[in-house]
């Protein structure tokens, strides 16, 4: 048997490129860098008989004889990280020395500073990216089956026509595509009273049919654009604003659901996640002679599902730009209620396009990074791939190869995946199947007409109505949306198809007729903290708008402490996930409130918890706590003022939580101010 080698370069002859170096099997060379090759150690790989999917885990690093003297060398995953911290220490220095300051905006650039190394100096990166966002309406762009759900059981989901049976037929889904001209309108592009479906063809085992219907030539709409703001709050600095243009934006069918697994190690699947207990990544199953038997497994499900691919141009120089993009983009989907944004899940997916030049020079030849499924992980890629370029590029005689390249998620680096000589022709044609798609300028302004407020203008709104800071709206703005840290979505796409979980439009309404301010702080740092608390998604109906505004006042009132406010939207919470037995509960304040337009006070009134609020309501505890206390009150009344803390922490003990330490600490000095009876 030919002896194994391993391959520094980005692929092999069985990805069809070109193997220009070989190294026989040695622990010297890193496992994690290796590509297991079955040609013999001297001889010249040939055509391969069957093209495979690339595998390589990582980009090969340079030998040492062929790294470039440049100061900026690729950087890692470790490497980013201390980049990171560092960054970091400086922005919370920054902030330390702006605290003088009441700026909202200049906290928020403080702490704001830029996550990546910078190119070096001459150097820019030219960056643009498309995005295939997938439309959720009840059914799939061209056919009736439900769109799936991550607990539909595998191929249950699943018509004729996703399977492409012979003798079937699409039929367009108006309501996705009433939904993507929603989008095309929110982006501010112009979309096309006339449109037409392609066919593009490429054969792989999650596209029955062989070709995807698309809409190469005559898109859905184009020619839009997207403004970054630095007070959207995901760029370091109002230096970075930009904004961005919409080439196009295209209707295009979903692809299936490939899985992987080696039944060498088990060949099982888990009945109850429906799915192979033992997927590997595709990039792990090219190893040429393996006795092992490595399948895949399709699922249907997804197979038709309705996308946008949305096209942005080459405005955007960094990662933190292409980053903002992203997310305004799933603002913007959610918001309209054309799709829930969801990274993770897949209902975002993005491809971005970066190239390098010096500045003031042409742009120069890019490379695809492809499937990427967080933003945070895209501005890595971007990053990594940047550093890339220039450090080849300042080699003697280097350049770039175009080339379509993926993101190793572990180390933080790009890999080849194949040149543009091994591009596949995808043979564009014009569907036959399916009309023009023909929309008049009445609909399209209807459609107009019916968007709701878009995220630019309720942050100009809220700013000007209630003057409320940048970093406020934008934590309301957020509430619903992905975070990068574990990929937790709580935003939801309600009946009429816009985001049902507006945490803005909940404090609106919990601000009517109080200080604004005053409630945000509540909904902010005392509801969502609790429903973080408890893992719950922000839901209106938890603790209603009006059960809110109620507690808020009578805490303004004085009726009633924030100890026991807080504690009370503890319980009303602790009800609502069943995780405890509550004392306040949203069920008996919907009770009261049949019959009472005060049932808050109501309740509170009724579980004897209202506050403690005069100087007679306090004699009680206040005496009580001197018959504990004799030795400190002996010392209070000989001039030791200090030692009265004691005895007011003692009654706050016994109040519970319902009285003021500031009317509790009068009161005990008026007492003892006065001469002891004679008892």
């Amino acid at each position: 048997m030919a002896p194994r080698c391993y391959a520094l370069v980005s692929s092999c002859s069985r990805c069809r490129l070109a193997v220009p170096a070989h190294r026989q099997l040695s622990a010297a060379v890193p496992a994690a860098i290796a590509h297991v090759l079955p040609h013999d150690a001297g001889a010249a790989p040939g055509p391969s008989s069957q093209r495979r999917p690339y595998t390589s885990s990582s980009s090969l690093p340079l030998s040492a004889s062929q790294r470039p003297a440049s100061p900026f060398p690729l950087i890692d995953g470790q490497q980013r990280r201390r980049f990171n911290a560092t960054a970091l220490t400086s922005a919370k220095k920054k902030a330390k020395s702006k605290a003088s300051s009441s700026s909202a905006a200049a906290d928020d650039q403080a702490a704001a500073s830029s996550r990546y190394p910078p190119l070096p100096l001459g150097w820019q990166a030219v960056i643009g990216v498309e995005c295939h966002v997938q439309i959720k309406d009840k059914h799939k762009l061209f056919s009736s089956a439900p769109l799936p759900t991550p607990s539909s059981p595998l191929n249950s989901l699943v018509t004729p026509f996703d399977a492409a049976h012979p003798g079937t037929f699409p039929t367009l889904n108006r309501s996705a595509l009433r939904l993507a001209a929603r989008t095309a309108l929110a982006l501010n592009c112009k979309v096309h009273g006339e449109s037409r479906f392609d066919r593009k063809h490429y054969f792989y085992s999650d596209l029955p049919a062989g070709y995807q219907i698309t809409q190469k030539y005559a898109p859905l709409a184009n020619n839009g654009s997207v403004k970054l703001s630095f007070h959207d709050g995901h760029l370091p600095s109002p230096e970075d604003e930009v904004t961005v243009e919409i080439e196009q934006l295209q209707l295009e069918q979903d692809t299936a659901k490939s899985s992987y697994f080696d039944t060498g190690t088990t060949s099982r699947l888990d009945a109850s996640r429906q799915s192979p207990a033992d997927a590997v990544p595709e990039a792990t199953l090219h190893e040429a002679d393996d006795e092992r038997v490595q399948r895949s497994f399709v699922d249907l499900n997804r197979a038709g599902a309705g996308l946008m691919e949305i096209v942005s141009g080459p405005q955007m120089r960094t990662p933190e730009q292409a980053g903002a993009y992203v997310r305004k983009l799933q603002e913007l989907v959610r918001r309209v209620g054309a799709s829930d944004g969801n990274m993770q899940e897949g209902s975002l997916r993005c491809d971005v396009n970066v190239s390098v030049n010096r500045v003031g020079e042409p742009f120069g030849t890019r490379c695809e990074v492809k499937n990427l499924n967080s933003a945070r992980f895209m501005m890595n890629a971007i990053s990594h791939e940047a550093h890339r370029q220039v450090q080849l590029l300042e080699q003697p005689g280097g350049r770039i190869e175009q080339e379509t390249r993926g993101y190793n998620e572990s180390n933080g680096t790009t890999f080849r995946l194949r040149g543009k000589e091994d591009a596949p022709d995808y043979r564009y044609m014009p569907d036959p199947n399916l009309p023009p798609v023909l929309l008049s300028e009445m609909q399209i302004q209807e459609l107009r007409n019916g968007l709701p407020e878009l995220p630019d203008a309720k942050r100009a709104r809220l700013s000007k109505q209630y003057g409320l800071a940048s970093r406020d709206i934008n934590v309301l703005m957020r509430v619903g949306s992905e975070d990068d840290r574990d990929g937790r979505v709580v935003a939801s796409i309600g009946e009429d198809g816009q985001a049902s979980s507006d945490a803005v439009e909940y404090f609106e309404r919990v601000a009517e007729g109080r200080n604004a301010q005053t409630a945000l702080n509540w909904i902010i740092h005392e509801l969502m903290k609790g429903l973080n608390a408890r893992n719950l998604p922000f839901r209106q109906w938890y603790l209603p708008a009006h059960y809110l505004g109620q507690l808020i006042d009578l805490v303004e009132a004085g009726q009633v402490t924030g100890t026991t406010a807080k504690a009370v939207i503890a319980d009303v919470l602790s009800s609502a996930s069943a995780s405890s037995a509550s004392v306040i509960s949203l069920a008996e304040l919907d009770r009261l409130a049949q019959t009472s337009t005060t049932p808050v006070f109501d309740l509170l009134q009724k579980q004897e918890l209202l506050a403690l609020a005069t100087t007679q309501d306090l004699l009680p505890l206040v005496e009580s706590a001197f018959r504990r206390l004799p030795d400190e009150v002996a010392q209070v009344r000989k001039g030791n003022l200090k030692v009265a803390m004691r005895i007011v922490g003692q009654v706050m003990k016994d109040a519970n939580g319902r009285a003021d330490a500031k009317l509790v600490h009068t009161t005990i000095l008026q007492q003892l101010a006065q001469p002891p009876s004679s008892s």
